[in-house]
């Protein structure tokens, strides 16, 4: 049972509105219990789509990097649920690579992969990159794919520490992590 209720239907006018937004056209099913819980806070989930939706239909970073760098973020902060939308709503990554995104297996990438791997990991552990990775992921981005890896990082931090806290169940139709969260790095 989450900590806060979702909104279920039916929705007013205007949050029939709002959610329609969130989601993709033509999507089989209802809007997310994640966006469905922020709404009952209209305002500031107004505010957080913005940031959400520009991360995702309009970054800088291809659409592969951004959702490996998304699914690790969301399986170091033990957050199944966003990593189970975005493994089965964007499907950049097989199985095998979705699978590493959870365990840190290292084998399923190519050596500018495993930086972004790495990148996000050390956001994780410290809130910082280091200088030696900084400067390897240099040579693959400019300054601002840079700066949106960092903001795309802290996001998928910060939706996973509210899925978290408020004890949000899995979404029916999205995947579980491949191996206990006892298994990750």
């Amino acid at each position: 049972m989450p900590r806060i209720a979702p909104l279920d239907p039916p929705y007013t006018s205007e949050i029939a509105a709002a959610l329609a937004k969130w989601m993709p056209p033509n999507v089989a099913h209802e809007p997310l219990v994640l966006f469905r819980t922020l709404h009952r806070n209209p305002k500031l989930a107004s505010r957080m789509r913005v940031l959400g939706a520009g991360l995702l239909a309009h970054g800088r970073l291809p659409a592969r990097d951004r959702e490996i760098v998304i699914d690790r973020t969301c399986a170091r902060a033990g957050c199944e649920y966003e990593w189970g939308v975005h493994a089965e709503t964007f499907a950049e990554l097989d199985r095998e690579q979705l699978r590493a995104t959870v365990t840190g297996d290292p084998s399923p990438w190519s050596p500018k992969e495993r930086l972004l791997i790495n990148a996000a990991d050390e956001l994780h552990d410290s809130a910082q990159i280091s200088r030696p990775t900084w400067d390897a992921l240099t040579a693959h981005y400019d300054e601002p794919q840079l700066l949106e890896l960092l903001v795309l990082t802290g996001w998928y931090r910060t939706i996973s520490q509210l899925i978290n806290t408020l004890e949000i169940d899995n979404e029916p139709w999205a995947p579980a992590f491949p191996t206990p969260p006892s298994d990750r790095r």
